[in-house]
């Protein structure tokens, strides 16, 4: 369990900084050409460590350019909502009767799509376009084609260009809703989904034949939600009204946009022991009804890549035995592991699972250029068994296990690392993998580029502060003949 998350690793800033000509130790390859991104929580006000839990602290995205060999600048930015934009005296974008600004903002994931820089996150809150440079302009709601909040973790579809998500909120009821975007950043298609509640469905996998949906027991909590964010003399009514509500219809959107009201430290979702897991397969064409597939108690945040043959389909993730349990401010129970589920609708009714391996591994991330298709490699960060955190990456592939790992050294806290090809023809796994390092004995943070075989180093970029541990980035590349 983790002492607090708004200590050491976690520790938040306090300013938003821009550098220039930041130092580099090594070699940036040449054909680096863009922005490495990273979104994460940083609560703008102080918070209680007790209460406080990790996946609610408003978002600041940390952003380091890159071109010709060079670090050109290092800017961090909150992303604004009406929590950050009135601590730092500014406007927040208006509303227009879309997705929700009152509670903290943006701080899950940082993509480009159609020529937009998008500040993801789940839940009902507003998503935000976000400048070049960081800055919030707006709420993200694909020009109004996609309201009442997004997802953290889309997917975008290499052959047909597209953006799928699957997007939870307790005021939807007991449905979730699938969405694919076009290339041209509207709307393509909407299916509504009918799940089991009111679960926190963080991640989805998708397919060329299938979109697979994980329905698992973590899931909507009233008395949470009430006790943070309703006045003490109306609780008792606001809890009940709730209760009704949760999980069976639909709420109007003047209430899905208000309530609740989340400050950063509460969380509303927790492990729900009476709610049946199951995973869901959605058809992409034709009939749409789900079939569905009974699993074991267990929790998925982070799917890595899926395929499916005539009608069975194998996903690759990451596991985690129970979440928000008995330690309620972060996912700190168990030891993830890598996971292979067979899902064979036709055979059986259950999921067959595989470890892949016996490493404690979160953060995977693959060569996304063969999303739906066979893929080989992943890369994942590594936790320790005590308390010593997040300080090794390994390369590993399901037919061999760990290929390469790099240790950091056990005073180290290292982040997702995200793959980008050194060409856009380049093989599988040919590029570099790059990622956030902090040295806690320094209180320093380096981007780090190693190549992606063999985690040898080629550039560590030194950033102007610390950068707290986060959740998720990408790299944006500026050239269109990129991948």
């Amino acid at each position: 369990m983790v002492a607090s998350y708004v200590d050491e690793r976690y520790a938040p800033v306090r300013t938003e900084l821009t550098e220039f000509d930041l130092p580099v130790r090594g070699a940036i390859p040449e054909w680096l050409d863009g922005r490495y991104l990273r979104n994460g929580p940083n609560p703008i006000a102080d918070v209680r460590p007790d209460e406080y839990n990790w996946f609610t602290g408003d978002g600041m995205v940390h952003g380091v350019r890159m071109s010709g060999g060079r670090a050109l600048w290092y800017r961090n930015r909150w992303v604004d909502s009406e929590v950050t934009s009135r601590a730092l005296h500014r406007s927040a974008p208006p509303e227009h009767g879309r997705s929700p600004l009152h509670g903290p903002s943006a701080n899950t994931n940082v993509v480009g799509f159609a020529g937009r820089t998008l500040a993801l996150v789940e839940a009902g809150v507003a998503c935000a376009e976000l400048s070049y440079d960081l800055d919030t302009l707006d709420v993200c709601d694909f020009d109004g084609t996609v309201r009442g909040g997004y997802t953290a973790h889309p997917i975008e579809e290499p052959d047909t260009g597209e953006l799928h998500a699957v997007s939870y909120h307790f005021g939807r009821g007991d449905t979730v809703l699938y969405t694919a975007v076009g290339p041209d950043g509207r709307l393509r298609r909407k299916i509504p989904i009918r799940v089991g509640g009111s679960p926190m469905m963080h991640a989805f996998s998708l397919t060329r034949d299938f979109v697979v949906i994980y329905d698992l027991p973590v899931t909507f909590d009233v008395r949470s939600a009430v006790t943070a964010n309703v006045p003490r003399p109306l609780r008792p009514l606001a809890a009940l009204a709730l209760s009704a509500t949760i999980g069976r219809v639909r709420m109007p959107r003047p209430v899905m946009n208000r309530l609740p009201t989340t400050r950063a430290g509460s969380f509303p979702y927790r492990w729900d022991d009476g709610y049946a897991p199951r995973v869901g397969l959605i058809p992409r064409h034709g009939d749409p009804t789900p079939l569905w597939l009974d699993v074991e108690p267990c929790y998925v945040f982070h799917p890595v890549n899926a395929t499916s043959v005539d009608g069975t389909v194998v996903v690759d993730l990451v596991v985690h035995e129970r979440v928000f349990d008995a330690d309620r401010t972060g996912p700190s129970e168990g030891r993830p592991r890598l996971e292979r589920w067979h899902l064979e609708p036709r055979v059986r009714n259950r999921v067959r699972r595989t470890r892949l391996g016996d490493e404690n591994v979160e953060f995977p991330r693959f060569d996304e250029r063969y999303t739906t298709a066979p893929h080989r490699d992943c890369w994942l960060v590594v936790g320790s068994d005590d308390s010593s955190g997040e300080h090794r990456l390994i390369r590993s592939s399901h037919a061999h296990g760990v290929e390469a790992m790099r240790d950091f050294g056990p005073r180290s806290a290292v982040g997702e690392f995200v793959f980008h090809p050194e060409a856009p023809g380049a093989p599988e796994g040919h590029g570099v993998v790059m990622g956030l390092v902090t040295d806690l004995a320094e209180n320093s943070t380096a981007l780090r580029i190693l190549d992606a075989r063999t985690l040898e180093d080629q550039a560590s970029i030194a950033l102007p502060q610390r950068v707290p541990a986060g959740f998720h980035g990408n790299w944006l590349p500026d050239t269109t003949s990129a991948p």
